[in-house]
């Protein structure tokens, strides 16, 4: 049965934007999925003295416009801008079992590969089709999917809490591997960050000279490679520093790279100190918290002076391979984390699927 023939779809109108407000004023106002939640929609952030187009608590709300198709329920009454489309279920369908059945048409709407519509208007929205049962059958299926996202949300929390636990493992080494003193070995010196490397400026990258798909050089950003290029400016690996921006952030390097002018990267004497410990180092270092400014920025200086431990470069690459060993158990882990999410997705998918979508 076509959406519109047991829905109301009231498409979405922005009110002036004079007319918004932080403080509370007025009703909520959402204009995309940006604060949509699991299921539920979030708390409001922008509030409208204009009320437009208005969606109802129970209401489901679909996202029209890139990304076509997610779904979420309003839990209050909120006007809605041109990014949404509010369905609200009459007496012939269950709310929850509308929510659900949207739901499942998301993969149809937007395509195996990629958007079917870079957006969907009313009347497109008024001709899906679903599966229309009776309400107790309706109320049955709801029950049975509302078990399965049940599971779902505590395999997510228990993904989340896994993957925050591991995170915390490997932080809890590097501070105790590059800040601690270290049994068996001599004795570890601490000395300023500047007396055992330099952070050089990066360096301007015409668009003219990148090149996003045949380059063989990479070229850092403040937070990882942003494009591509032909020429190094640097000829060997070394380590990337983000100074506005995303200052503090740090990258490795595998070869030859161009570092653009938002960045510093590392030189430093490898007979006295081994590159991946600087590494490691510099990540415990938390060197984000240093940055200043509005857009912010990272001085040198001030990381300079920080004191660091300076063991012995065979004692230095003895931590790298603790660390390297631990690194690797983690992605090893986040990896089967992440396979575990994608098999439950599917699940939910083709239960949605068989269960709701009309053939």
């Amino acid at each position: 049965m076509a959406i519109g023939d047991v829905c109301e779809v009231i498409a979405g109108q922005s009110p002036p934007g004079s007319a918004y407000n932080s403080i509370g004023e007025g009703l909520p106002f959402y204009q995309g999925k940006k604060q949509f939640g699991d299921r539920w929609l979030q708390a409001p952030t922008t509030w409208t003295t204009q009320s437009t187009k208005r969606a109802r608590e129970g209401d489901v709300l679909m996202s029209v416009r890139a990304p076509v198709g997610p779904v979420n329920v309003a839990t209050q009454e909120a006007c809605i801008g041109r990014g949404l489309a509010a369905i609200r279920a009459d007496r012939m369908i269950d709310e929850a079992y509308l929510y659900y059945a949207l739901r499942g048409l998301e993969p149809t709407i937007r395509g195996s590969a990629g958007a079917v519509f870079t957006s969907i208007n009313k009347a497109q929205i008024q001709s899906l089709q679903v599966r229309l049962p009776p309400l107790d059958e309706q109320r049955r299926i709801v029950a049975k999917l509302d078990a399965i996202s049940a599971q779902v949300a505590a395999a997510t929390e228990n993904r989340k809490a896994k993957a925050l636990a591991l995170k915390a493992v490997r932080s809890a080494l590097l501070q105790q591997l590059c800040t601690e003193p270290h049994s068996g070995a001599a004795v570890t010196v601490t000395v300023p960050l500047g007396q055992i490397l330099s952070l050089e400026y990066g360096k301007p990258l015409p668009a003219t000279e990148r090149d996003e798909f045949d380059g063989q050089v990479a070229v850092f950003g403040a937070n990882g490679v942003k494009s591509r290029t032909h020429t190094a400016l640097i000829d060997q690996a070394s380590i990337v520093v983000g100074r506005k921006g995303s200052a503090g952030e740090v990258n490795l390097t595998h070869g030859p790279f161009w570092p653009l002018d938002v960045t510093y990267f590392v030189r430093h004497d490898a007979e006295e100190t081994d590159l991946m410990f600087l590494y490691y180092l510099l990540i415990s270092l938390d060197l984000p918290r240093l940055a200043k400014g509005v857009k912010p920025g990272l001085n040198r200086n001030d990381a300079y002076s920080i004191r660091v431990p300076l063991p012995p470069l065979d004692e230095q690459r003895r931590i790298v391979a603790k660390l390297d060993e631990a690194t690797a158990a983690i992605a090893s882990l986040e990896s089967g984390v992440d396979s575990a999410a994608r098999e439950l997705d599917a699940l939910t998918s083709s239960v949605l699927s068989s269960l709701l979508v009309a053939s």
